[in-house]
């Protein structure tokens, strides 16, 4: 197995650090059952997929052993923006029968985390992520680590994300503040309760914690403290 590194990870503020705890945490209380988690968004850019890579960067400082897969396979930006060190093999390498497991397989310069990168982007990603090969990918990681982070596209623009919660045990939706409507929510809750899997909750990402208006002043008074307020992350 070889080692990636990246050169921008966890620089991350205090008030950011500690609500990545607390998410961390609440999700540990949902139950020991959930341990393989996708994240989706209603649209592009809300920040999901550093929410991703954060939680399971989070859980693994914690001592769990985790495995972050890049199920983005439309418009991955995991590599770009943590600066991986190398170029990489990915997911749609192993989908496609082109390279085995161990082959995409990376651990990192984060103890405890391993890595699995999008790869190419694959002319059919739905049937890839819906594909058998997929479904015993995610049975075999189930039995060598404590916690599966899945990043996934936005559930708002295509299906991805739906087709892999149906592997997972729970999933997280992650919510733009002041951006995506409460109708759009709604309606891609809707979309998600119509398959197998459990809505763990909603992360609300880049809130205004300056104190004015009413996110400032409820939300980073009391969504910050109980459920994790992540500011600006991108």
């Amino acid at each position: 197995m070889l080692q990636v590194n990246f050169e921008k990870v966890r620089k991350l503020d205090f008030r950011t650090n500690e609500a990545y705890k607390s998410l961390r945490t609440n999700i540990q209380f949902c139950g020991n059952d959930i341990k393989m988690i996708c994240l989706t968004s209603c649209m592009p850019n809300e920040g999901k997929s550093s929410v991703s890579f954060n939680l399971a960067a989070a859980f693994a400082e914690s001592g769990k052993k985790v495995i972050f897969i890049d199920a983005d396979l439309r418009k991955s930006v995991i590599i770009g923006r943590y600066k991986a060190d190398h170029a990489v093999l990915g997911l749609t390498h192993y989908l496609s029968g082109q390279n085995s497991l161990e082959e995409v397989l990376y651990t990192s310069n984060i103890d405890n985390l391993d890595v699995i990168f999008t790869g190419p982007v694959p002319p059919n990603p739905a049937e890839l992520l819906g594909g058998e090969c997929f479904t015993q990918l995610t049975q075999q990681l189930r039995k060598e680590y404590d916690y599966v982070i899945i990043d996934t596209p936005p559930l708002g623009s295509v299906i991805d994300s739906a087709i892999v919660a149906e592997q997972c045990d729970g999933i997280i939706l992650v919510i733009e503040s002041n951006v995506i409507s409460y109708k759009f929510a709604q309606r891609v809750k809707k979309q998600l309760e119509k398959g197998n899997c459990k809505i763990l909750g909603a992360v609300l990402n880049k809130v205004e914690m300056n104190g004015k208006g009413y996110y400032g002043k409820y939300y980073g008074k009391y969504y910050g403290k109980y459920y994790g307020n992540y500011g600006h992350e991108e």
